[in-house]
């Protein structure tokens, strides 16, 4: 299917992970909109579902004149029902009715619902594959994730002198002596792809081949935790987990039950064959705690999802990365490490890894962003972090993509790296307000009813003001050539000035082999705070690539570097 084929057919909703409060205007008394969240566990046993509790609430809260005058009475007055990050719905309450909510039995809180909201999305823990993204909407801030220069090594020591460098988080009483040497065994036989036996999936391990033997196990299927139990209740004494060509040589740590290592890929295969040639063939297994400096750092994650964006490509996404691999956070005391009911460990803190861990690092830092500058709006803030975002590990080459060694792209990578002190001081930022969203979902071919989906304004209209999905005033830009012979293709950005008052940019454009980029004006000067000006970019192409090609967009006074990825794709002829 073509990939441009594809529009938005409803709103994207998201948990927003930072709420920053903005004000709104409203005729005394008149209707708004308010979230209640509910206790799911308070509904009464009269209720079969719970809309029909939602509903009943807001009709005995509201007036009886209120209540003549909608046909369907309190349904018609709740706009959405939550049931997933929280129980509770949205609806249509005036003040008075919204205090007399927040009383009603069941109801935790009553929040007006606000403008000027920054969100932050998990890209998706759906890679290495291509377009994997999930939350693509211009309006939230989709990140991916990366590791950061800390790890926990831990060796794999094979019987022919072979070391084998891993990583996990394995700290019980049971440890293998690193000076004696363990049977080990692989049960996937001479296959060279995984099967139920080889990646140690529930009732495949049979006692009589694994006991008192370290097993190695595939990754995939089951939770990697849960290899090891299975490994320890055949009486196994170790494990080594082995990624398969889908992790490649990424490295995820684990709270594991008995002793084991992750490795990677190809060390996986080596560890397998030496299982397969030698006579008798042992390991022994050591860790070695935490380990500062880690190089390369960070790199993007492999199971961090990718893009190109499905839905539109001249919006580049992921927008940025953040630390999501092996982070250490506060614990329920209520769940085990491993989240094993078999695992009686209580811990106070956890270390997991995936975009869910990613995302709460932008979202922290929006909102030191926020308090820092309480007049930025979102899409300054979001402006702020991808522009001051770094594409350059801590040995200066470009970000690695964990699932294939190699550069990882703005499809992996999005704008770069999050850097927490630079965003506090960007210099120039992008900034998108209303109508202007309101202009980009125009050109996503919407119908009146599902425009009204997202503006819930019947009077809602297009001027078409843009051209393409391009035009948008985003941090990035994607240039999408869909004719061959391709046209010039133009696409505006507008800046505003949010550092001294005087200054100066001069631009810089990355070469590309298939195209000639070209800014005007090539310099911008500022004489005042919060001054915007505009320019625009002309791409022409000279020869069409059969793959994208990446590069930058940055302006600079001599102090800020405000850089854009910029990514230009032909489309193949239809």
């Amino acid at each position: 299917m073509d990939p441009r084929g594809a529009r938005w057919t409803a709103p994207s909703l998201c948990m927003a992970l930072v709420l920053l409060q903005a004000s709104i205007s409203a005729c005394a008394g008149a209707p708004k909109t308010y979230i209640v969240q509910m206790a799911a566990s308070e509904k009464p046993s009269s209720f079969d579902f719970h809309h029909e509790w939602y509903a009943s609430t807001v009709k005995s809260v509201s007036s009886a004149q209120v209540e003549a005058e909608e046909e369907d009475g309190a349904y018609a007055r709740i706009v959405y029902n939550y049931e997933t990050a929280f129980h509770g719905f949205a609806a249509r309450l005036d003040e008075d009715e919204a205090e007399r909510m927040a009383e009603a039995a069941g109801v935790l809180a009553v929040l007006p619902e606000t403008m000027g909201v920054f969100i932050a999305c998990s890209a998706g823990n759906a890679g290495p594959d291509p377009i994997s993204l999930t939350n693509l909407s211009p309006w939230i801030t989709t990140v991916g994730a990366s590791t950061m220069d800390r790890d926990f090594p831990a060796t794999v020591t094979l019987g022919n002198g072979a070391n084998i460098t891993g990583v996990s988080l394995y700290k019980g009483r049971k440890n293998l002596s690193p000076r004696q040497q363990y049977p080990v065994v692989y049960m996937g036989g001479n296959s060279s792809v995984p099967n139920p036996r080889s990646m140690c999936l529930e009732g495949t391990l049979e006692p009589n081949a694994v006991a008192g033997k370290i097993v190695i196990c595939d990754r995939g299927i089951s939770p990697r935790v849960q290899k090891g139990q299975v490994v320890k209740e055949a009486g196994g004494i170790g494990m080594i987990l082995a990624n398969t060509a889908a992790n490649g040589e990424e490295l995820v740590a684990d709270s594991h039950l008995l002793p084991a290592v992750a490795v990677g890929e190809s060390e996986g295969v080596a560890a397998k064959k030496y299982t397969r040639t030698a006579p008798k063939p042992t390991a022994t297994l050591s860790f070695a705690g935490t380990k500062l400096g880690i190089r390369p750092s960070p790199v993007v994650a492999a199971f961090s999802s990718r893009g190109p964006n499905y839905l539109t490509l001249e919006i580049l996404k992921p927008d940025l990365i953040a630390p999501g691999v092996n982070i250490l956070a506060a614990w329920s005391g209520d769940a085990s490490p491993s989240s094993l009911a078999s695992d009686r460990r209580r811990v106070g803190f956890n270390i997991l890894s995936g975009t869910s861990m990613s995302c709460p690092h932008v979202a922290g830092v929006a909102a030191l962003l926020k308090a820092s500058h309480p007049d930025w709006s979102p899409a300054q803030i979001k402006s702020a972090l991808m522009t001051t975002a770094y594409v350059h590990d801590n040995t200066y080459r470009v970000l690695k993509d964990a699932a294939t060694g190699d550069a990882s792209t703005p499809f992996e990578h999005g704008a770069g790296h999050i850097h927490p002190v630079r965003a506090l001081n960007p210099g120039l930022v992008y900034d998108i307000g209303q109508n202007e969203y309101l202009e980009f979902l125009c050109t996503q071919n919407l119908t009146t009813t599902q425009l009204k989906g997202f503006t819930k304004n019947s009077n809602m209209t297009c001027k078409g003001s843009f051209s393409s999905p391009g035009d948008l005033n985003y941090p990035a830009i994607s240039a999408v050539f869909t004719d061959q012979p391709a046209t010039p293709l133009t696409v505006r950005r507008t800046v505003t000035n949010v550092g001294p008052p005087s200054s100066t940019y001069h631009v810089k454009v990355t070469k590309f082999k298939g195209a000639d980029v070209v800014v005007e004006p090539s310099t911008l000067h500022f004489s005042s705070a919060n001054q915007k000006l505009a320019y625009k970019v002309t791409v022409r192409t000279k020869a069409a690539q059969k793959t994208p090609e990446y590069g930058a967009l940055s302006w600079s006074d001599g102090v800020h570097v405000v850089r854009s990825p910029l990514v230009l794709t032909w489309l193949p002829p239809m």
